[in-house]
């Protein structure tokens, strides 16, 4: 899966054993913190779905890596979530690469978490679409 810099909503494909879903992303700039069993990470989260984010940094943790997320969407109350490191972009040694992070899906999503998660995406297609 390649990442690039791109405007408005894309879409994210993600394989499960059974299924293959997609999501609207939407491009943003957020702070977050990224929590591990020995590691903090204060970065920023450049695009979200319903089901996970993007976090831009140049120390990526490693696939699999569980995580607590706290990040603050404007006008939202603050998220701490549980996240899952799916996949890494890493910083490549011939600096070839614009967008190194690591994707983040979330776990673990309590019935009223993903509801104000779906509010905040909402308010920000309509926000962003043109019509």
């Amino acid at each position: 899966m390649s990442s690039s810099k791109h405007e408005g909503a894309t879409a994210e494909v993600a394989t499960d054993d059974a299924e293959r879903r997609v999501f609207d992303r939407y491009d943003v700039e957020w702070s977050v913190d990224c929590v591990a069993a020995d590691t903090f990470l204060f970065a920023s989260i450049t695009n979200i779905s319903e089901m996970g984010i993007f976090v831009r940094t140049t120390e990526p943790l490693k696939t699999g890596t569980r995580l607590r997320l706290t990040f603050s969407p404007p006008g939202s109350e603050s998220f701490q979530l549980e996240g899952t490191v799916a996949w890494v972009n890493a910083v490549r040694a011939d600096g070839d690469n614009p967008n190194p992070g690591m994707g983040i899906k979330f776990i673990h999503l309590k019935p009223e978490q993903r509801e104000r998660l779906v509010e905040v995406i909402r308010t920000i297609a309509y926000l962003r679409d043109p019509n």
